[in-house]
């Protein structure tokens, strides 16, 4: 259930978890800059891992919208989808406050797989390799789920490459990348 208070700690802790770290980040620093209490704090998330759950799938929903508006955009059109992926992480990865991969980062301050924490993050990257995988499925390639194994990596590694170059160096890495664990045969000309 949403509120206004309830988005406010959300948002809060959007901020103070990207930047800092969800561990770094204490529930109090989150009531601080949210301006709220614990009581109310506590009212609307009974635990940090709680909060740390609503963040992840704030920012899953973010990237879901983002994929569906490029398939959209791509309107089946595989190649074109793809150009269209490529040049937002490319902007996205190298935008000022980049801190890399939220759902990467979220598994590295919570090693144990059977955690909360690290079944959200595995539910949004399946979520990632079964749209690859719809993505390419008009293509007829046998493999597709190693394909969109590999497609993930190449994010995966666009996400870290983001700290260290310009957007169309990304976007143009992760472009050609994709298209070779596809198969240039398999994709029209640009």
């Amino acid at each position: 259930m949403s509120s206004p208070m309830r988005e406010r700690v959300l948002e809060a802790a959007t901020e103070l978890f990207y930047a800092q770290g969800l561990r770094a980040v204490s529930v109090d620093k989150v009531i601080d800059l949210a301006g709220t209490t614990k009581v109310t704090f506590y009212r609307h998330f009974k635990s940090k891992d709680d909060l740390v759950l609503a963040y992840l799938e704030r920012r899953a929903t973010l990237e879901r919208d983002g994929i569906g508006a490029a398939i959209k955009q791509g309107d089946g059109d595989v190649d074109a989808t793809l150009r269209v992926i490529s040049e937002a992480v490319g902007v996205i990865a190298c935008a000022p406050g980049f801190r890399g991969c939220p759902f990467i980062n979220a598994a590295a301050e919570y090693p144990d797989p059977e955690s909360r924490v690290r079944k959200a993050v595995e539910a949004h990257r399946q979520w990632n390799k079964t749209t690859f995988e719809q993505l390419i499925a008009p293509l007829g390639i046998g493999n597709s789920g190693e394909v969109a194994d590999d497609l993930m990596l190449i994010r995966d590694g666009a996400m870290v490459a983001g700290y260290l170059d310009r957007p169309a160096t990304v976007a143009a890495s992760f472009l050609r990348g994709s298209r070779a664990v596809i198969g240039a045969g398999h994709l029209t000309p640009s």
